[in-house]
């Protein structure tokens, strides 16, 4: 093989124009659009910081197809007239594979032009489109500020098991596999691991895939998503989990600033206010709030949205926090009421669920912790304690109070940017009909 020459980034090139025009300069990527006109052709070339124009004059050199990955070296020169002031000419053009096909997407176009569909079936190629890939990069520098902030906070990442023996939510949402012939299940969350994890780091982090055999076909299921989820030990209550929470999305936000400059500036997304205190409110009042029955057991979009509505007009915020969510609707390792308003006869849960602009992005509490509560609270479901047996043994030897919070990813980003279906900002969608690609 011949030796690749030192590499220079699109990027790179203004940095470099004005005190090394005329230097020899390699660029490698795509061939983004090609311009062939009477006297010139030029070449845009695509890397991963951006486009670089290069200049072909007669002769010089053959223009490969769009989308065809090439070694450009060719001369730095200033061009007050070309984007970012810097083009390359006198180029020698070196094609690194087979001419590409036409590919079913424009991607030289300022943005995607084509249907969902098409766009899925083509993810391959579509995420390629610089608009299209900046709300990934949306995503990883969240992603940056999310691990950012916990770390500084003496969180420990961990990575959980993705094959279960039992279901962490519910029965009625689950993938069953063949594990070497026993039934197992694809995990829906990490929450008994990261759970009995806090009995040994006291604050843990995953990210990580999740799974759910959602029946809905919406603009905001998916059957596989990324989970942001965090567990902390040592809390007083719910409360307290929903502090952490607020400083993890300013950490988000911020990550998003310090690191994906170049995605604001495709997709400029209004970037979120994170109030120093997110605004709360009693799932009883929210009800009432939105004029639904008071033995409504969940908030349905419809409330989602005018909860978010009223908390842009009261509190000037993204963001609401709706707490004590009834038990019954609560997975039973959630701990009971303890706040002081709303009298607690049994009913509520030192739970929450975070809207952000009228969307549930994150659910989050306080656990149980005690093993007397969690054989109550599994009997009092019809179930029984020994069916869970490995997750119950931790708190047979003494857990903190704890709680924790899960945040998902695809719906962060797909607020963030305004987009009108989950699958806009997912990577390589699993729903009810997609398996590939």
């Amino acid at each position: 093989m011949r030796p690749i020459p030192d590499r220079t980034l699109a990027a790179e090139l203004p940095t470099l124009v004005g005190a090394e025009a005329g230097r020899t300069v390699t660029l490698c990527g795509h061939v983004h659009r090609r311009r062939e006109l009477a006297s010139v052709s030029f070449l845009i070339l695509r890397d991963r910081s951006g486009l670089a124009q290069v200049v072909v004059r007669p002769g010089e050199a053959e223009l490969p197809p769009e989308e065809t990955t090439v070694e450009v070296t060719g001369v730095l020169t200033a061009n007050p007239q070309a984007a970012a002031g810097v083009e390359i000419t006198d180029p020698r053009i070196t094609a690194l594979t087979e001419p590409a096909e036409t590919p079913p997407i424009e991607l030289w176009r300022p943005t995607p032009a084509a249907s969902l569909p098409t766009l899925l079936d083509h993810a391959p190629l579509a995420w390629r489109h610089p608009v299209q890939r900046a709300r990934w990069e949306l995503a990883a520098a969240s992603l940056r500020g999310f691990r950012a902030t916990l770390d500084a906070a003496g969180f420990t990442e961990v990575c959980s098991p993705k094959l279960v023996e039992s279901a962490t939510e519910s029965g009625a949402n689950l993938f069953e596999v063949d594990y070497f012939e026993r039934g197992a299940y694809l995990a829906q969350s990490p929450q008994f691991y990261k759970q009995q994890l806090v009995g040994i780091f006291e604050r843990v982090y995953e990210v990580g895939p999740v799974f759910r055999a959602e029946p809905h076909d919406t603009v905001r299921h998916l059957a596989e998503y990324v989970s942001l989820d965090a567990e902390l030990g040592f809390v007083a209550d719910h409360r307290e989990v929903l502090a952490m929470l607020r400083g993890v999305l300013a950490g988000m936000v911020a990550g998003i600033e310090a690191y994906a400059a170049g995605a604001l500036e495709r997709l400029r997304p209004v970037l979120p206010r994170v109030p120093e205190q997110i605004p709360v409110i009693h799932f009883a009042d929210a009800l009432a709030l939105v004029g639904a029955p008071a033995d409504e057991p969940d908030l349905g979009p419809e409330h989602e949205r005018a909860l978010g509505a009223w908390a842009e007009a009261e509190h000037d915020s993204d963001f609401l926090a709706v707490e004590g969510f009834p038990l019954r609707k609560r997975p039973f390792y959630t701990h009971g009421w303890t706040g002081s308003t709303h009298t607690d006869d049994g009913e509520w849960s030192n739970s929450f669920d975070l809207l952000f602009r009228g969307l549930e992005l994150v659910t989050g509490g306080q656990r149980l912790h005690r093993p007397g509560d969690y054989d109550a609270a599994i009997r009092a479901r019809g179930e029984d304690p020994d069916a869970y047996a490995a997750y119950l043994q931790a708190f047979r030897h003494g857990m903190p109070p704890h709680g924790g919070f899960a945040i998902g990813l695809e719906r962060w980003v797909a607020r963030l940017v305004g987009a009108a279906n989950i699958r806009e900002v997912t990577l390589f969608p699993r729903d009810l009909h997609r398996l590939a690609p």
